[in-house]
């Protein structure tokens, strides 16, 4: 691929170059939509006529992550009636409507809409801004929800904040890289699961909001950024660290420095900004097959979901606990779909058997009960829509 999709509008239909019907594939991925939103073990609830949250099941709460990604899936599928209700839930509990975090959304509230914490995680309002903007694209602005004008209120509000109160902006101003909370703590570090450089190209060509080039200027140190994040030799990156790259050392949380759930989305979201705008294709094709190389080097089926950035597994203390479950490395469904992803960026052999672990995997509670509907759920329909490349840049 020499051009992204903002130029061609082609996207790679990896699951049909690996063998599969289209017809296989479709069903695969309505199949998998279901799963989530509607089947058994769904993490999507709807309140009344007009109201729905996604919730972390195995949380007990309602995250913006969650919440803004149930509106990216809604938005790519069509469905209007669940984005809608997704986003008046978001806006009537999550969105702080008065003060010094006006604009800003509570990162996790119980599911009658009580704030758990008051402060935002970034990664929300970076996909709220970006579904919104699409939904505009698609559906226009005058339906009930003016989609324009919310994504834009987001940015103003974010972007305008200037410390009062210790709010600060969503995009630090000075590196003009994610902040990892958007406050005098969280805004000294970031963490590389949450660039995605082509959701500002999308904010720059849609937004509207006069900071076109400062959006672009932001892809571009995105893309640089995680050049550094990344181990050169493993393709691990850290949950968080410094805008350098260099690891963040705080002794309240243990163990940052190594890769962890949230690291896992980083393959997946380099296969976004390489397949929507294909501006750092040589190292992204380099990075996919490193860190494809590396997994497979553990097992195709047997690499766990915790390492450290040199490649070695960490020790009792280092585990990340997951939920109430026991600290334990695991062979995880979220972690199996973000490198099945990374293959729209490979053109080894190995990327096909990441492809086919994917699709073979059942999302079932795994030998020690361990089970996760909603973020293991959510990546791996991220996956299928990536895999499938049916997950697209919404032109008006």
């Amino acid at each position: 691929m020499q051009k992204g999709a903002f130029e061609t509008g082609n996207y790679r239909n990896v699951f049909l170059e690996a063998g599969y019907s289209q017809n296989e594939i479709d069903e695969k991925l309505q199949s998998v939509f279901n799963e989530v939103f509607f089947g058994e073990n769904r993490i999507y609830f709807e309140i009344g006529d007009s109201l729905g949250y996604v919730s972390d099941i195995k949380n007990h709460d309602v995250r913006t992550e969650g919440m803004s990604y149930g509106m990216m899936i809604a938005v790519q599928f069509g469905k209007k009636d669940i984005f809608d209700r997704l986003w008046r839930w978001s806006k009537k509990y999550m969105q702080h409507q008065e003060g010094s975090r006006k604009g800003y959304f509570a990162w996790s509230c119980n599911t009658s809409g009580i704030h758990n914490a008051e402060g935002a995680a970034s990664d929300g309002e970076l996909y709220y801004v970006t579904a919104l903007l699409f939904a505009s694209n698609l559906w226009g602005n005058n339906t009930g929800i003016d989609y324009k004008a919310e994504a834009q209120n987001i940015l103003n509000c974010a972007m305008e904040k200037n410390g009062e109160e210790g709010s600060m902006p969503l995009i630090n101003k000075d590196n003009r890289l994610i902040t990892f909370t958007p406050d005098n703590f969280g805004s000294r570090f970031t963490d590389p699961s949450y660039h995605i450089p082509a959701f500002y190209e999308v904010w720059a060509k849609w937004a509207d909001d006069g900071r076109k080039d400062f959006w672009l200027a932001a892809a571009d140190s995105s893309r640089a950024f995680l050049h550094k994040a990344v181990n050169p030799k493993t393709g691990l990156n850290p949950d968080f660290c410094k805008y350098d790259g260099t690891l963040f050392d705080d002794p309240r949380w243990k163990s940052v420095g190594n890769f962890r759930f949230d690291s896992w989305r980083v393959p997946m979201n380099i296969a976004l900004d390489y397949q929507w705008s294909c501006a750092d294709r040589d190292w992204q094709m380099e990075y996919g097959e490193k860190i494809q190389n590396f997994f497979y080097s553990e097992g195709i089926n047997t690499y766990v979901d915790q390492y450290r950035l040199d490649g070695s597994r960490p020790e009792e203390d280092e585990i990340l606990q997951a939920g109430n479950y026991p600290k334990a490395l695991r062979h995880s469904v979220g972690l199996v779909s973000t490198l099945a992803a990374a293959s729209i960026m490979c053109s080894h052999a190995k990327s096909k058997e990441f492809v086919e672990a994917l699709w073979n995997l059942k999302h079932a509670p795994l030998e020690d009960g361990y089970f996760d509907a909603y973020y293991d759920g959510l990546l791996r329909l991220f996956a299928f829509m990536h895999l499938s490349g049916k997950y697209r840049i919404i032109e008006p």
